[in-house]
């Protein structure tokens, strides 16, 4: 049975994946912090590791040991990393030198895998034009607008600088679905009959549904791809007024629809910032997540994913929501 180790496993992409492994029969080692929580993480098939990426002794403590006592791992998926944070720094301390932590550590025990997949970003590349509204491509050169995206494509470029390292870098889109909760703000601001916009209902978005995202990711242990990068949709594009219109749909909810200018919402994130550096509580809305949400066009070409990895998603904007949707009443969330 071959092994493979999910980093990041307690979260929502990281335990969806833990999921797909085993579905697919893979012996899997659920890569997971002192603290986190595992209520996704029951299955007892699973093996769990505490993992400390801060710490690169620790961590080749940890694989010199693994793998004198069961081998090299066939497969490895980066996962682990933030999303926001109160401190700019962090996004690179985190997803960048705990990525540079795992893979010199897996270098200098040579525990390296047949595959190693990391979970990068459209993030990482930035928006398309906001003229053209183009989508942009693999060719395009990257221009994060965020400390995030900065700080994912700096572990890109330190993977496809290692000669020899099987580096696999899948940059999914917005995933949603279960488990998920930053959306889930939106679907509970809908069920409270409220729409609201930044600048406009008009950008430009694209979407993966979080079953689609594992399918194509642990699908590609079977390819011959080792290296490269790949953008994942599900191939069609939206607005920001048709995710939440299919919202509404599926709530049967009639809303009031705010539009706030962005001249209004650049203060007021910097005031949520501020805000939560003193509770400690990052907010959804911060003035890094502005310069996202602020861009109108964010569409991407993510023909060569279906080409290279023959991916076919299942799950359009519609059904993945109507699922996603079912799933947080049934969890008592909506």
């Amino acid at each position: 049975m071959k092994k493979v180790l999910i980093t990041g496993s307690s979260g929502f992409i990281g335990s969806h994946l833990v999921d797909e492994a085993l579905l697919r029969g893979y012996d899997v080692y659920a890569g997971i912090r002192r603290t986190s929580k595992q209520h996704y993480l029951t299955d007892p098939r699973i093996n769990i590791i505490e993992l400390d990426l801060s710490d690169k002794n620790k961590l080749k403590d940890k694989f010199t040991r693994l793998q004198r006592d069961s081998g090299t791992f066939d497969y490895i998926i980066h996962n682990a990393g933030i999303t926001k944070s109160n401190n700019k720094s962090e996004f690179d301390t985190v997803n960048y030198g705990f990525s540079k932590n795992l893979i010199d550590t897996l270098i200098e025990t040579e525990s390296i895998p047949t595959r190693f997949v990391y979970i990068s970003s459209l993030a990482a590349i930035g928006p398309g034009s906001n003229n053209t509204n183009e989508p942009v491509t693999k060719n395009d050169i990257p221009h994060p607008v965020s400390y995030y995206g900065k700080s994912k494509l700096k572990t890109e470029t330190y993977i496809k600088s290692l000669k020899k390292f099987p580096g696999l870098i899948f940059r999914p889109t917005g995933v949603y679905g279960p488990r998920e909760k930053d959306y889930l703000i939106m679907y509970k601001m809908i069920n409270r009959k409220i729409e609201s916009y930044i600048g406009s209902d008009k950008q430009l978005l694209t979407f993966v549904y979080i079953k689609d995202l594992v399918r194509l990711i642990v699908g590609s242990f079977n390819s011959e791809i080792s290296n490269g990068e790949y953008f994942v949709t599900d191939g069609d594009s939206y607005t920001t007024h048709e995710f939440s219109s299919i919202v509404k749909k599926i709530l049967n909810k009639k809303t009031i629809k705010l539009v706030v200018p962005k001249s209004v919402a650049l203060p007021v994130s910097y005031i949520a910032g501020a805000v939560s550096k003193l509770t400690g509580n990052v907010s959804t809305l911060n003035p890094e997540k502005y310069k996202e949400l602020s861009c109108t066009n964010w569409l991407c070409d993510a023909n060569d994913t279906f080409k290279d990895f023959d991916f076919k998603p299942e799950y359009n904007l519609f059904k993945g929501l109507l699922e996603t949707l079912d799933w947080c009443k049934q969890s008592n969330l909506l």
